[in-house]
């Protein structure tokens, strides 16, 4: 959220539309958590900029008046500060979600916006693990009390179904699987439904079993040890300590076993448009990064293995 020192910063009719917009962020719109901290503290820098440069509390007619020269000079200083080409894209991005919801609201337009380039985004491909590396991971896991239970169950969760770890930890034991399938509540609010394999539900029926707290409905699926919705801070730290005692390579975290789902599904032919499907993407062009990883393992294999690659 931004900040009341920031929006101090600005003149009060700006201050109160930047709070209507994190609201509709929040409500309308049901960005993520992560989402919404992000574009958050993109606007917050953008305000500290505009601030400093104007040398005033900027007010919405000044951000309205914002230049294309100004919005350049806002990008250079980003990247003189260090932030990554992909850093500067989301805060370009944050900035013009905001600048359009006003337009949409009718409060301000600003043209200069639209004609700022994005930064040239560095592609980066997902850091799947290998399928023994998966399986290791997931077998290797001694459930000797309940954590350790609740640990598998929720990476067996993230690998079998490919979900993100901020959807496994929203759920509720009302959430839990039906008839094979698992409804998901991805990005946007938007709802989709995940086949169940048996090895999963039955890591999670052991879980819910092992767990000392009372089921209820309403109560988080995944607990922490005080038996509030589990951290995701807790479940990170678990993986680290889990790739250490299995000699797992640093890129093992919870959200390589939803790149590794991906990547393993495309590797045993399942198609482009099913893996979107699974995964909730919007954009078939995010699940194509997946084919990227496919081509780049067939070509270490082939060079390990073809005579004339060898020599």
């Amino acid at each position: 959220m931004i900040s009341n020192v920031t929006l101090e910063q600005c003149a009060p009719d700006l201050a109160k539309i930047l709070q209507d917009w994190q609201t509709w962020l929040n409500v309308e719109k049901g960005v993520s958590k992560h989402t919404f901290r992000a574009y958050c503290g993109d606007m917050t820098r953008f305000i500290n900029f505009i601030s400093n440069h104007l040398g005033k509390a900027p007010s919405i007619d000044d951000i309205s008046g914002t230049a294309l020269t100004d919005f350049r000079s806002w990008l250079s200083r980003q990247a003189m500060g260090g932030a990554s080409s992909n850093t500067r894209a989301r805060a370009l991005s944050s900035i013009k979600n905001f600048l359009s919801w006003m337009d949409e609201q009718g409060i301000a337009h600003n043209a200069a916006i639209n004609i700022v380039r994005t930064p040239k985004l560095a592609r980066k491909l997902p850091k799947a693990l290998d399928e023994v590396q998966a399986f290791r991971l997931l077998d290797d896991i001694l459930e000797e009390d309940w954590v350790a239970s609740r640990n598998k169950a929720l990476f067996y969760l993230l690998w079998g179904c490919g979900l993100r770890i901020d959807e496994a930890l929203s759920l509720n034991l009302s959430d839990y699987p039906r008839e094979g399938f698992l409804r998901v509540k991805g990005k946007g609010n938007k709802e989709r439904q995940v086949p169940i394999l048996k090895q999963v539900e039955g890591s999670l029926q052991n879980y819910i079993k092992d767990c000392p707290y009372p089921d209820t409905p309403e109560r988080a699926l995944f607990l922490g040890v005080k038996g509030k919705r589990l951290n995701q801070g807790v479940i990170q730290k678990a993986m680290r300590d889990l790739r250490v005692q299995l000699n797992l390579p640093e890129t093992a975290t919870p959200h390589a076993l939803r790149h590794s789902f991906a990547t393993h599904l495309l590797q045993n032919g399942a198609n482009l448009r099913e893996i979107q499907e699974l995964l909730g993407h919007a954009s078939l062009s995010t699940t194509q990064r997946y084919t990227d990883v496919n081509k780049e393992e067939l070509m270490r294999i082939y060079k390990d293995a073809h005579p004339r690659a060898k020599s």
